[in-house]
């Protein structure tokens, strides 16, 4: 396919005709939207590439990869790299779109970070100043 048959199969699509596209175009498009999925929820907890490749056991090189949609992890590499972001991740694949998200976890650490201040009580549980 050329450039101008790209542009085409492009305009056609924007017109609302129907366009089939290869099955390696499509596997593209969801390895894309999982590494945008996995740059988002990395840079939401200001995590470096290398920092999540280390909780993932991985390099950060293959964290670069998944990010820059050149790769589409396996289940159990999946599931590492979910953990190593402290959420779940869902995946809805369906005939014309994807999508990957990542829910943070709730958790104890979710709450504030400053205990609240200690009360003395006396023997009944009553606060005393």
């Amino acid at each position: 396919m050329n450039h101008s048959e790209w542009k085409t199969r492009r305009t056609r699509k924007l017109l609302g005709e129907t366009v089939e596209e290869s099955a390696a175009y499509v596997e593209a498009g969801y390895a894309f939207a999982l590494g945008q999925a996995v740059f988002d929820r990395r840079t939401a907890l200001g995590l470096s590439q290398t920092e999540v490749a280390r909780r993932a056991g991985m390099t950060q090189p293959q964290i670069s990869t998944i990010e820059g949609g050149d790769s589409v992890p396996t289940l159990p590499l999946l599931t590492r790299l979910a953990n190593a972001l402290d959420a779940s991740l869902t995946i809805d694949l369906d005939a014309d779109s994807s999508t990957f998200v990542f829910t943070p976890h709730i958790g104890p650490h979710d709450g504030p970070t400053t205990p609240p201040p200690a009360r003395d009580s006396d023997a009944s549980g009553r606060s005393v100043a």
